[in-house]
């Protein structure tokens, strides 16, 4: 009896063949040298002693049949292709499973804590552990890069400093600093590529560089976008940031004080940290490294006037 298609079996195995889609690119002439070689080491003659050798036999020719029929290799092949995408979708849902059963431990071990059970609870709080971090790491690299450009002992003073919560950034890292806007979107209102931030920054001043974040989360997309000056940014923060229609978030990397001509105390009060949590992800902290090291690369290889 010749097995139908969508048997549990594969032909192309059973002729000691590449299965899959290498199986499928092979000829015809392949097939049947395979088959030829098989039936002569796997004859019933030639195995007198192994009471399965007829019927290995017999499944050796019943592949074979099906193998070397046009349509009916065609459908097999059809069938293999099933199983594999079934298996591919069944190790996502594998995956899914497994952080279900992780979240489920999570709150588990919440509520032996005497913690809240709220999911949405753990989760703000687990977003607030990853933002603190990235904070601490972007201030270190800033700090690294003070010490490599001050004298030893004023690098001395600037860690002191920084052991008390104080800020000491150079003229030129701060002035990097006050270029960078960082922009985020919910995908689901729609895509933005960095042509398309281009575009749309360019009506406040000259755009520098797009990056787009390249570590991507599937609700929401987050860029960094570098202005020619800090006027560029005032205007564009405060232009989107008063449109209640706009799908951006938009936010200065850094604001300024400076008074009327900089971002003062209560605008970035009032747009600044009620929502700074929603640009902050995991792999910020890189690509925002990247961008002021590039700027400052470029300041230093600009000619001197």
């Amino acid at each position: 009896m010749v097995p139908s298609p969508t048997d549990e079996i594969d032909h192309y195995k059973v002729l000691d063949l590449p299965s899959g889609e290498e199986g499928s690119r092979l000829t015809a002439d392949q097939i049947e040298k395979a088959y030829k070689t098989q039936s002569r080491l796997r004859h019933p003659d030639k195995r007198p002693d192994d009471p399965n050798a007829t019927a290995d036999f017999q499944l050796l020719r019943a592949s074979y049949d099906v193998l070397r029929d046009e349509q009916s290799r065609r459908a097999f092949d059809a069938t293999v292709r099933a199983r594999r995408e079934k298996e591919v979708r069944d190790s996502a849902r594998d995956g899914k499973r497994r952080k279900l059963a992780a979240d489920l431990e999570e709150r588990e071990r919440a509520a032996e804590r005497g913690e809240p059970l709220d999911a949405d609870e753990i989760e703000k709080r687990r977003e607030k552990s990853v933002a603190k971090e990235l904070k601490r790491e972007l201030d270190a690299f800033l700090n690294r890069n003070v010490r490599r450009s001050e004298p030893a002992s004023a690098a001395a003073s600037a860690s002191a400093s920084t052991s008390r919560g104080e800020n000491h950034d150079s003229p030129e890292e701060k002035s990097n600093k006050e270029r960078i806007l960082k922009v985020s979107w919910e995908r689901s209102l729609g895509e933005y590529t960095a042509t398309r931030l281009r575009e749309i920054f360019q009506k406040f001043g000259k755009v520098d560089d797009v990056v787009i974040r390249t570590k991507k989360s599937k609700s929401k997309g987050t860029a960094l976008v570098v202005m020619s000056s800090r006027d560029a940014v005032m205007a564009a923060t405060r232009s989107m940031c008063g449109d209640v229609t706009n799908p951006l978030l938009v936010l200065p990397l850094q604001t300024s004080s400076d008074g009327p001509d900089g971002f003062s105390a209560p605008f970035a009060e009032a747009n600044d940290e009620p929502r700074i949590s929603k640009i902050v992800g995991a792999g910020f902290s890189d690509y925002e490294a990247s961008i002021l090291k590039k700027l400052q690369q470029a300041n230093k290889n600009k000619p001197a006037q």
